[in-house]
C-alpha cells in the first residue's frame, strides 16, 4: 500500500517519527508521499526524505490556508525550491474558504501560478479543496492549455461532482479514513470513481479512519481504510491495494 498523503514531518512526530515510520512499514505500506504546507514546512519536509530515500517523496507547494495578502512573495520564495528538491508533484495546493473566504481572489490566483508549474516541470498536482470546488472548477476552466494530471486529495464531494471534475480531467481521487465514518457519504462515490481513478491516503495526523478516529493518524492505519474499500466494492484487499498502488506510481513517476 502506498499512503499517497501525510504529514509525518509536523510536529505532532516529533518524539516517535522514526517509530511510526517502522509501523507504517511493518503495516505494509510500501511508499509515503508528503505534501508541503508553507516555506517554513520544506525543510522538516526535505529532512524526513533525506533520511528514508526511497521510501519517501515529497510534494512541494503553497497550502492555500497559508494564501494570504503577501502570496506572492511566498510564491516567489517556493518556485526555485522545487529546482532544488526534486518533489513527485505540486502540493498541496488549492482553495479552503471553510473557515475564511477574505483571500479567495488571491487563492485561486495562487493556484493557476501553481498549476502552470505542474506544466513546466511536468509534474502533477496535488489539490486541497474545502467549500471552494465551484473556485477551483473556475480556475482550471481558465488555464488556458491542457490541464497536468493531478489528484482531488481527501475528496469528499458527491457523485455528481466526481463527474463535474472529470470533466476537466482524467484526474485521481484521494480517498483517507473519512470514508470509514459512520455518517460519512464519501462511500458513495467509490463505485462512480472506481479503483482505476483510486488513491488511498491518511492525511495524518488528521482524519484517523475507524477503529483509531480521535486520535492522532499515521501512515500504519492505512489498512483500515483499503480494508473499508475493499468491503464496500465487494472485492478483496489485495484487488485494492494492487489497483491504489499501481495509480500512485503512474501518477507521481515513482521508481517502485
Amino acid at each position: 500500500m502506498i499512503d499517497s498523503h501525510s504529514h509525518i514531518y509536523c510536529q505532532e512526530f516529533n518524539d516517535d517519527r522514526e517509530q511510526a515510520i517502522s509501523r507504517a512499514q511493518d503495516a505494509g505500506v510500501r511508499h509515503i508521499i508528503l505534501p508541503n504546507e508553507n516555506i517554513e514546512s520544506v525543510l522538516w519536509l526535505v529532512a524526513t526524505r533525506d533520511a528514508h530515500p526511497g521510501y519517501i517523496s515529497i510534494a512541494l507547494g503553497l497550502h492555500p490556508e497559508d494564501v494570504d495578502g503577501d502570496y506572492e512573495e511566498k510564491l516567489t520564495a517556493m518556485r526555485p525550491l522545487l529546482d532544488e528538491h526534486n518533489p513527485v508533484a505540486v502540493g498541496e495546493i488549492g482553495i479552503d474558504l471553510y473557515w475564511d473566504a477574505t483571500w479567495r481572489e488571491q487563492q485561486m490566483e495562487a493556484l493557476d501560478t501553481q498549476l502552470h508549474w505542474c506544466k513546466e516541470l511536468d509534474i502533477p498536482f496535488i489539490i486541497h479543496c474545502r467549500e471552494a470546488l465551484d473556485e477551483i472548477m473556475s480556475v482550471m476552466d481558465n488555464f488556458g492549455e491542457a490541464l497536468p494530471p493531478g489528484v482531488f486529495h481527501s475528496f469528499t464531494g458527491t457523485p455528481q461532482e466526481v463527474e463535474k471534475v472529470r470533466q476537466r480531467g482524467d484526474f485521481y481521487f484521494g480517498v483517507n479514513g473519512i470514508v470509514t465514518f459512520k455518517k460519512s457519504n464519501v462511500k458513495e462515490i467509490l463505485p462512480v470513481v472506481g479503483l482505476d481513478r483510486l488513491l488511498l491516503e491518511t492525511d495524518s495526523p488528521y482524519l484517523a479512519p475507524v477503529p483509531h478516529r480521535g486520535k492522532r493518524n499515521e501512515s500504519s492505519f492505512i489498512p483500515h481504510i483499503c480494508d473499508f474499500v475493499a468491503g464496500y466494492l465487494g472485492v478483496m484487499p489485495e484487488e485494492v491495494s494492487q489497483a491504489t498502488d499501481r495509480n500512485a506510481i503512474e501518477l507521481f513517476k515513482l521508481d517502485l
